[in-house]
């Protein structure tokens, strides 16, 4: 048997990697400051318990793993990362995680991991045309990330390459591009834009008028979680080192995006744009690299995952309206 350790399964990606790896037959440990919100989690083991103390992290890091996969961030939506109110938690909790995780790993000799960094440390001045994005993997140089997140990220990058160059760590890095699904975040603050439209097309009536940040032109592509668990896997199981984009290269609008979850819905929506964070005008994933290093690339439609996320996020909602009504 195989095993394999989770940081951050109490969190969307983790969970759903949790389920993944124990359908291949994994032992699995899971490890979080909390549980996963919308279901039990599939772990063999699920430790709570806070990744910044290193004496935790030497503790859940007490034997050999095949794979570690180091998801665990402060991290959220726009509405959490751009506002700048978050910063110095973002960047110190994020990196303390990393510097405990990667050292526990080389001290504990597994040397295969996998760390999810994000398309958030491109370059701002490459996302400024939201119809021409340049987000190749070789375009990170000279830095210039939009947040702070950003920049955490890529410290973390070149952390991880740093122990595989000078400690032998087998490590793997994924610039994650936007993953969506069923049972992430909808309305605690840290949404991202899919499931945050989905849940305001599913609380509107037909004709209601609801609110997008910005002016809805800037441009994102959105990558569903089974699509971003197969990627994952096939990158930990290759022999490239990374950084590799994750993500799709569908790209849309916002005011578009909105038009899919609207259509999906069966209802006609207007469309208030007001002020808000929106981040860089236009991103998008660059799949040339993956395609050549690993012979596959993420190319399911956009729509498809958004049917079934839409499907459990207006579930989530006739269910809170309920409980309210109940009160």
């Amino acid at each position: 048997m195989k095993y394999a350790l989770v940081c951050g399964a109490g969190g969307f990606i983790g969970h759903h990697l949790v389920r993944r790896l124990k359908a291949e037959g994994f032992w699995v440990r899971g490890v979080d400051l909390k549980f996963p919100r919308f279901s039990g989690s599939e772990a063999d083991d699920f430790v709570i318990g806070d990744l910044r103390r290193q004496s935790f992290v030497d503790a859940v890091v007490d034997r050999h793993f095949d794979e570690i996969y180091q998801l665990a961030a402060d991290m959220g939506g726009a509405g959490y990362i751009f506002t700048g109110e978050h910063d110095a938690d973002v960047m110190h909790n994020s990196a303390t995680i990393n510097l405990n995780v990667l050292d526990a790993a080389y001290r504990r000799n597994c040397r295969r991991i996998f760390y999810s960094s994000s398309a958030c440390m491109y370059p701002q001045y490459n996302q400024l045309d939201p119809d021409n994005p340049k987000c190749s993997e070789d375009s990170a140089y000279p830095a210039a990330p939009d947040s702070e997140y950003g920049w955490e990220k890529l410290f973390s990058e070149r952390l991880y390459l740093a122990y595989a160059r000078n400690y032998g760590m087998d490590v793997r890095v994924a610039r994650y591009h936007n993953i969506f699904g069923p049972e992430g975040s909808w309305n605690d603050g840290k949404e991202k834009a899919p499931a945050a439209i989905c849940r305001k097309v599913a609380q509107a009536f037909d004709g209601d008028a609801i609110e997008i940040w910005g002016d809805g032109r800037q441009t994102r592509s959105f990558l569903f979680i089974d699509e971003c668990l197969e990627a994952t896997l096939r990158l930990m199981r290759s022999d490239w080192t990374g950084p590799v984009n994750i993500g799709s290269e569908e790209m849309v609008t916002i005011d578009q995006l909105v038009d899919l979850v609207a259509g999906i819905a069966g209802k006609s929506v207007e469309k208030r744009h007001v002020e808000g964070p929106t981040g860089v005008r236009g991103r998008n994933s660059d799949n040339r690299l993956i395609r050549e290093r690993l012979g596959w690339a993420p190319n399911a439609p956009l729509k498809d995952g958004l049917e079934r996320t839409y499907a459990w996020i207006a579930r989530q909602v006739e269910r809170n309206s309920y409980l309210v009504a109940a009160e």
